[in-house]
This record gives structure tokens, sequence and C-alpha cells, in this order.
């Protein structure tokens, strides 16, 4: 009987020194990202000037403004900038990365030239799925006195990512 006593003593005593506490417990769901490409990239006719030179910029900014000032390049022709749509959740921020591009001369494979992206790193959707927001990316490429004629053709790789 005296161990009876005891265990419920035991018992009773654990339930007696027992506490509870409450946590709150939340999930945020979001969309998943869709991309479209609306646009592609284009710089355009550059024309190398004669003579021996080098690190000669021709760029693209992401809102279209065309850059080709230095003496040695003559740049003609309709320049569009790579336009992208992403579709997800209402206000969340998409991160947008956007490596440089090797671009290949389409008479010469072994020449080649190097796109340097200019996209931005992210963006707050301004909606829910459609129509989704729009952004764009520009890019510069560095040309020289050696730098052989043709045209020259990259692909980009865009990635978006909550």
């Amino acid at each position: 009987m005296r161990l009876l006593a005891t265990l419920i003593s035991v018992w009773f005593s654990a339930v007696a020194h027992a506490a509870t506490v409450t946590a709150v417990v939340t999930a945020n769901n979001v969309k998943p990202l869709v991309i479209a490409k609306l646009q592609d990239l284009d710089l355009g006719t550059v024309t190398l000037g004669p003579g021996t030179w080098s690190n000669a910029t021709v760029s693209l900014s992401q809102a279209g403004v065309l850059s080709c000032t230095n003496a040695n390049l003559t740049c003609a022709g309709a320049t569009v900038v790579a336009q992208y749509n992403v579709q997800g959740s209402k206000q969340q921020a998409v991160y947008i990365s956007a490596p440089n591009v090797t671009m290949v001369n389409q008479s010469d494979s072994t020449k080649t030239l190097t796109l340097v992206t200019d996209a931005p790193s992210s963006l707050i959707l301004a909606n829910s799925g459609y129509p989704g927001s729009n952004f764009s990316i520009g890019g510069s490429v560095t040309l020289d006195s050696t730098t052989s004629a043709g045209t020259y053709v990259g692909t980009f790789n865009v990635t978006v990512d909550y």
C-alpha cells in the first residue's frame, strides 16, 4: 500500500509541475514564377575605324540608351534591349540573374566577344499572376582594331527566383 501511495504521489507531483506554452505557426505560400522573353537584345551595327586601337566600348543600358562615344567606332541602326516578363505573387521580391554572354562570330566560330550584361538585380512584383512585371537587360561589348568583322550571336541565360 505504501508503494502505491508513493507512486500516486510521484504521478501527481509530475502533473502539478507541468506547464503549457503556445506558439504561432505561419506559412507564406507564393505562386510559382513564370518568365517569358518579350524581345531580344540588338546593339545595332558597329563600324570599326582604321588604325591600331583598343578598349572601345559599345553599351546599351537597361533603359535603351546607346553609348558609342569612342572616335574609333561608328554606331548605326536600330538598337533594342532584351525584355522579359515575370509573373508570380504580388509584392514578392524577385531576384534576377543574367550572367555575361559569349557571342560567337557567325562567319568564324573561333572569334568571340563577351557581352557584359546590364540587368536589374531584383524587382518587386506589382501584381499576382497576369500581367506580371517587365524588366529589361542591356549590355556592353569591348572592341579593338583586331576585332573580326561579322555578326556575333550569343544566348542569354536569365534566371528569376524568390
